[in-house]
């Protein structure tokens, strides 16, 4: 329920009859023209009315009647063709806000954008409909297709994670977004973005480490924003590939995440850039913080050493507990000869906004000096949990602390639930943004909204493992009731519950379509290419390739550059190369950060690039999760009531579909009354998702909770409001007695009497008698003839 002030709490109490609203349109209080106002919020659930379970979501709708004023009417002052003056305040797109009480107080009830508006000549009034926050995600929905997961046999995201995804792409964040997620030339670029919010897939990179499940899970309790990879274990490693494989010398990159050091299995945390130089060298950049020690360490060497390293003691680090901002520029920016030695400055904040910030620390030992390279991955090591590890590179300077916090770039308009439906290849998605929440939803008995305030809502279908004990709200019919239907049907029962999963059984990869360059490709001194090569919907994805040198040849994606058309020399830590999907095309773009023209050539002179895909070595098989429990009261009395769930993509394992086979089971092992359409007295703090308590003295004596499943309020020109709510029963009336009672056999035969073997011998003395008679046996057998 909504929280209210005093003065509503005080009204509802003594049963206050005046209401109030504002209206607000484009920002402008339209509340005196309102002549009249309704708003409707329901799950779009499609489970059986009667059932102790519900899934879907949720689009509330806004509906206004608009005067006009001044002596000019509403469709002058507000038709599609009115002046943009006037009229832009109801266009559609334009912004809406509703709030609604009684007495003289007033809480949320909607907000959103006008959806459409209608204005009737000779009239002095125009109609407006709104629809809330699913109106922002109607855009294409797009999700990356890494292959990591069935590359590992192990989970690389998970339908939580989907929904975040997608919300993020509208602009609804539950944490921290990218900070430069548009390539533009010359600007910042984030590399690699991982929430952590219930998988490590991520819309920019790509997982190349993923963990054991074994070694940790996804917390929401302690997390720094909305959800954290927790390890149960120390020392979980995850790492991601770059977007963009940039090069060393010549770049400065920023790596952060978000911490908290009081849960978890230790107390450090490791981000390290590694680079991949001549043949199978790797360069290594790292920041180290160790929260028992209080100390913050910066590395630059090869992967796996340990040269002399700058460190910082900070007391704070040890003292504060509870989520920690950590970040470091790794300073490569030097273009003179094939080497650098780096500059490297932390950054952190405390839980009570402490700043730490160490000076610029330039290496100068012989161990720390970075050859020509490119970026090859970003990697995690953790004790603790993390959320929001992200990668940039481009900054021309150590963020301030507000930048570093992202201040005023975004609000936390997002809520999550724990993490389900483990995923290791994410499905391929069609329709806009909503439409596919909403079938994350369907599959996964989950609920989808936005509630009175704009913010987005998440919630399990863990909901129904425990049936509510406590109501947010008491409705009587002295009081609040004014109208009540009940009914109980058999469609509430489901006590044989089958959901079928895609089960991923046989894990692997093997090489899908490949891309050989046709031709050799010049790429200008300080210059770029772009080439784009046709890419299916269905491929997995490629991350940038990487650059081979004379000494090695990698597997998989691979270019190499050449100083001459013929291949003779080849270079390294010379070309940054992105990728990213776009229109059915992977678009490979070349920067060369040298001053010579650099070709994609091997040292025959052929043409260089090489792209190949990954795919599952085998398909998932279908298994099907059964929760049945025989002999139960359950089915004795109401007979085996099948229910079997929908065959989809988003359940990939069986632990993941019994969870939801167990829930249904629980939920419909006996039918719960049907409560129809409850008319009440008019309270603005009710939200889908409530438990209320219904109270009737006066003929069906009920007293049970249940879920608030829809919301109608309407407002007329009388300033009369009136209520209904739509609910779920929580639970059952119990289990049939049927006292004294002997319910018929389901069937009732005729009876019939059967002819004696002395019956039929004394009617026909001898076989030829029988036989002459010319009936038949069952004629002689039923006393027919006898």
């Amino acid at each position: 329920m909504q929280q209210a002030d005093d003065a509503t709490e005080s009204a509802l109490a003594a049963g206050e009859r005046t209401t109030t609203h504002t209206t607000r349109l484009g920002g402008e209080d339209l509340s005196e023209q309102v002549q009249s106002w309704q708003v409707e919020r329901s799950y779009a659930t499609d489970l059986p009315a009667a059932m102790r379970a519900f899934s879907g979501s949720s689009s509330a709708q806004l509906q206004l009647q608009l005067s006009g004023t001044g002596g000019v009417s509403a469709p002058e002052l507000y038709a599609p063709w009115a002046p943009r003056t006037t009229g832009d305040i109801a266009r559609p797109g334009q912004s809406v806000v509703h709030r609604g009480g009684v007495g003289r107080a007033a809480l949320p009830a909607f907000r959103g954008t006008v959806r459409s508006r209608s204005a009737q000549a000779g009239t002095d009034t125009v109609q407006v409909t709104a629809l809330d926050g699913a109106e922002r995600l109607r855009g294409p929905a797009l999700l990356p297709k890494p292959y990591a997961g069935f590359w590992w046999g192990r989970p690389v995201a998970s339908a939580t994670w989907c929904v975040d995804e997608l919300l993020r792409q509208a602009g609804v964040h539950s944490s921290p977004p990218p900070r430069y997620p548009e390539f533009a030339e010359g600007q910042p670029l984030t590399l690699v973005h991982a929430t952590l919010h219930g998988g490590f897939a991520t819309p920019y990179g790509q997982p190349e480490t993923l963990p054991h499940p074994s070694s940790y899970t996804w917390a929401r309790d302690g997390a720094p924003h909305e959800m954290a990879l927790l390890p149960r274990t120390t020392g979980v490693t995850a790492s991601w590939f770059p977007r963009s494989r940039v090069t060393v010398p010549g770049s400065r990159l920023f790596a952060e995440a978000w911490v908290n050091p009081a849960i978890g299995a230790g107390d450090t945390v490791t981000l390290e850039l590694a680079l991949d130089r001549t043949g199978n060298a790797r360069g290594s950049m790292r920041m180290e913080v160790d929260f028992t020690e209080g100390m913050v360490r910066l590395h630059s060497d090869t992967v796996g050493g340990s040269s002399p390293y700058f460190y910082w003691l900070w007391t704070a680090l040890r003292t504060l507990k509870g989520p920690w901002h950590i970040g470091v520029l790794f300073d490569a920016s030097g273009t003179s000869g094939s080497s650098v030695y780096p500059t490297m400055q932390p950054r952190l904040t405390g839980p009570d906004g402490t700043q730490l910030v160490g000076a610029p620390a330039t290496f100068t030992d012989s161990d720390g000096l970075q050859a020509a390279a490119e970026l090859r991955e970003l990697k995690l090591v953790t004790d603790m949990a993390v959320e929001g590890v992200q990668l940039t590179s481009g900054l021309s300077t150590m963020p301030s602390p507000s930048v570093f916090a992202q201040t005023g770039t975004w609000t936390k308009a997002a809520e999550l639930d724990d993490a389900i439906l483990p995923l290791y290849a994410v499905p391929r998605v069609s329709g806009s943004q909503w439409e596919v929440v909403g079938q994350i939803a369907k599959a996964s008995m989950s609920t989808a909204e936005f509630d009175e305030r704009g913010i987005f809502r998440w919630r399990n279908h863990t909901r129904f493992s425990r049936t509510p004990t406590q109501a947010d709200l008491t409705l009587t019919s002295v009081r609040d009731i004014a109208s009540l239907t009940l009914t109980e049907e058999i469609d509430a029962c489901r006590n044989y519950v089958v959901q079928p999963a895609k089960v991923w059984e046989d894990f692997g990869t093997v090489a899908g379509t490949t891309y050989t360059d046709t031709e050799v490709r010049t790429i200008p001194a300080n210059g770029t290419l772009t080439v784009s090569y046709v890419m299916a919907e269905e491929e997995f994805d490629i991350g940038p390739p990487g650059t081979d040198d004379d000494s090695v040849v990698t597997s998989g994606s691979q270019v190499r550059f050449a100083t001459s058309k013929a291949g003779t020399t080849a270079v390294k830590g010379a070309v940054d190369v992105l990728t990213r999907r776009e229109d059915g095309y992977l678009v490979v773009r070349f920067s060369n950060r040298t001053t010579q023209t650099l070709y994609t050539a091997k040292k025959d002179g052929t043409p260089s690039v090489y792209l190949m895909t990954l795919k599952p070595e085998a398909d998932t098989v279908e298994r099907q999760a059964t929760t049945y429990v025989p002999n139960t009261a359950s089915e004795r009395y109401y007979g085996r009531q099948e229910h079997t769930g929908e065959t989809t993509d988003w359940i990939q394992d069986l632990p993941a579909a019994q969870s939801i086979a167990d829930a249904l089971y629980d939920a419909g092992a006996y039918p719960v009354p049907v409560i129809g359409d409850v008319e009440v007295l008019y309270d603005p703090r009710v939200q889908l998702g409530d438990v209320v308590r219904l109270t009737d003295t006066s003929g069906t004596r009920l007293d049970t909770l249940a879920w608030v499943v829809g919301i109608s309020t309407s407002a007329a020109a009388d300033g009369g409001v009136k209520q209904t709510l739509t609910l779920r029963g929580t639970q059952p009336n119990g289990t049939p007695a049927d006292t004294g009672l002997t319910p018929d056999a389901a069937a009732d035969p005729a009876a019939v009497t059967l002819s004696t073997y002395a019956q039929v011998a004394a009617a026909f003395p001898t076989l030829s008698a029988l036989s002459a008679s010319g009936f038949t046996w069952g004629e002689i057998k039923e006393s027919a003839y006898v």
